[in-house]
């Protein structure tokens, strides 16, 4: 019985916090019957919970009624062992827990991830509250190229909405030292130092295509979530992706129909198992190569650095020239930031 009370407790936790990583915000539509109005339910069954823990459905002459909502029959799992168990000291102390983990989903849907809701910093969300990306904007202007605090204490999703905005602010920079398209700036990096370059060249495309910030991390984090929920969100770009495949495969091979049977296309340029954080993470790759490009042209006064008698710098005088460039760097991305700060909020 404790094995079926913790298999259910997981389960409603796993529940509550999919109301919080899939709100019905994201999911546009809230007509009845629609996956926008079907989450809306299931949000608001958090309110049945403890009443189904208290009163659950028991087996009655040989059925039993089943909920369709995940969370409220998984709150009636865990009052049918406590039933079987038969402790009300353990069924007080329970009831206690699941209160504390509602609460924790409620508090992240604010933007508050402290206390039991900084697990929200684990997880993938197709939206991005205000209050995070406010947040994580105010800690990439204390530092451009991301303290530990956005993996910490920021929702990822929320924190790759402004990284977004600053990689934008980043490519502007890098672009008017080397004069290169922004949106190409991080691929050009690649070659100074091996990058993740993709999907930072992506986004900065979708920006420059129009798109927010928000706009541009809320649609790739969603795609790569419903992959992993096993969905084929848009089977009309795939069909393209598959004709270019085909195509590129064509001219490489020179035949006209080939064989695609051992080649691979990737779904998504993101991690599916964690497709928020590993935007975030190559989203501020991309402001690193940003930084490259820009150390590249950049003319610093150089004055006040001796050389040594062979017209070469020892390394206290190269670190010291590399930070002066990485504050110049981060400065320029400051005010770029800034002034472009309308398309972030």
């Amino acid at each position: 019985m404790l094995l079926s009370l913790a298999r259910a407790l997981a389960q409603l936790s796993e529940a509550a916090w999919r109301t919080y990583t899939h709100p019905a915000s994201a999911a546009g539509s809230l007509e009845p019957n629609s996956e926008g109005w079907r989450r809306e339910r299931e949000r608001e069954a958090f309110d049945e919970v403890v009443d189904a823990i208290t009163k659950p459905h028991l087996p009655s002459g040989g059925m039993m009624m089943v909920s369709y909502s995940r969370l409220v029959e998984s709150a009636n799992r865990i009052g049918r062992a406590l039933h079987d168990i038969d402790d009300p000291d353990l069924t007080q102390a329970v009831r206690g827990e699941v209160a504390t983990e509602l609460a924790a989903v409620e508090s992240a849907e604010l933007g508050d991830l402290t206390a039991r809701a900084q697990q929200a910093v684990l997880l993938s969300r197709e939206d991005a509250s205000p209050v995070q990306v406010t947040a994580a904007d105010h800690l990439l202007d204390q530092d451009p190229f991301g303290p530990v605090e956005l993996f910490s204490a920021i929702d990822p999703t929320a924190a790759a909405v402004a990284a977004a905005h600053w990689l934008a602010a980043a490519a502007e920079v890098a672009a008017d030292a080397s004069g290169q398209d922004p949106t190409m700036v991080v691929r050009a990096a690649d070659d100074i130092e091996a990058l993740p370059h993709e999907t930072p060249t992506l986004v900065l495309g979708l920006i420059d295509d129009g798109a927010s910030p928000h706009e541009a991390v809320t649609g790739l984090v969603r795609h790569a979530m419903h992959i992993t929920d096993g969905l084929l969100p848009d089977p009309t770009a795939l069909r393209e992706q598959l004709d270019d495949l085909e195509e590129t495969v064509a001219e490489y091979t020179g035949e006209d129909e080939p064989d695609l049977e051992n080649i691979a296309l990737r779904l998504t340029p993101l991690d599916p198992k964690r497709p928020a954080r590993d935007l975030l993470e190559d989203l501020l790759t991309g402001i690193h190569g940003c930084w490259l490009i820009h150390s590249e042209y950049e003319d610093l006064d150089e004055e006040d650095l001796d050389l040594d008698d062979d017209g070469e710098w020892d390394d206290e005088q190269a670190e010291q020239r590399q930070r002066a460039g990485r504050e110049r760097f981060a400065q320029l991305v400051r005010e770029a930031a800034a002034q472009h700060r309308d398309r972030l909020i």
